[in-house]
C-alpha cells in the first residue's frame, strides 16, 4: 500500500440562518501525486494561475467533477454547521479537529492545506496540536501550508469542497457525481 498524504481546501458561507464551512481534503497516494499534478494542469483553462471553483462555469464545473471522480481516490470532507456570520474560524477549527481524526485512522500523517495568512496558517498549526491529543500517544500528525497556485493537487480539495458547497445551497448535481469517492463528516459548531 502507498504512502497516503491529505491536500485540504475550504468553501464557507456565514449565515446567521443557515451558513456552514465545507472543509475537504483529498487523500492521495504519493505514488500518484506527480500523475495528478500533471492532469490538473491539464483541466486548467489558461496556462496561469489555479484551478479554481468559484471561477468555473457550470459546464465546466461538470467537467472537473467528472475528472476527478475519474480519479478514484478518496475525499474526505467535514462540513460544520450553523456558522453565523463572523464565525467561520470557529467552524474551520472544528472541522479541522475532525479531519485530522479521520485522516489518522486512514494512515495520513501530513496534510497540505492551502496557506492563506501567516496569522491564521499559525492557527491551523495550534488546532492541529491541539487534535492530536484525541490521538494515540506515539501518532504523528503534521500539517505544511502552500500557496495554491503552486501545488495543483490542493485544486482537487477545491474542487470537491466547491460542489459540497453547491450541494448544501441546493444544487446536488456536481456532489452526486463524486457520491462513490467522498465521505462527509458533519460537525456541529454549536459545541
Amino acid at each position: 500500500m502507498s504512502l497516503l498524504q491529505a491536500f485540504a481546501d475550504e468553501s464557507f458561507k456565514e449565515d446567521d440562518d443557515g451558513g456552514f464551512y465545507v472543509l475537504a481534503a483529498a487523500v492521495l497516494p504519493v505514488d500518484r501525486h506527480e500523475e495528478l499534478r500533471e492532469l490538473m494542469l491539464g483541466l486548467r483553462a489558461e496556462r496561469t494561475g489555479k484551478l479554481h471553483w468559484n471561477v468555473l462555469a457550470s459546464d465546466q464545473k461538470r467537467a472537473v467533477v467528472k475528472r476527478v471522480a475519474d480519479f478514484e481516490e478518496l475525499h474526505l470532507v467535514s462540513v460544520g454547521a450553523p456558522v453565523p456570520a463572523r464565525r467561520q474560524e470557529r467552524g474551520r477549527s472544528l472541522c479541522l479537529q475532525r479531519l485530522v481524526l479521520e485522516l489518522h485512522t486512514l494512515g495520513v500523517s501530513l496534510l497540505v492545506a492551502e496557506g492563506r495568512t501567516v496569522q491564521l496558517d499559525a492557527r491551523d498549526v495550534r488546532t492541529i496540536q491541539q487534535s492530536r491529543f484525541s490521538l494515540p500517544r506515539d501518532a504523528t500528525f503534521r500539517v505544511q501550508h502552500a500557496r495554491g497556485a503552486d501545488e495543483p493537487l490542493l485544486w482537487i480539495s477545491d474542487i470537491v469542497a466547491g460542489a459540497v458547497r453547491a450541494r448544501q445551497e441546493g444544487i446536488p448535481d456536481y456532489a452526486d457525481q463524486l457520491a462513490e469517492c467522498v465521505i462527509e463528516l458533519q460537525v456541529d459548531t454549536r459545541a
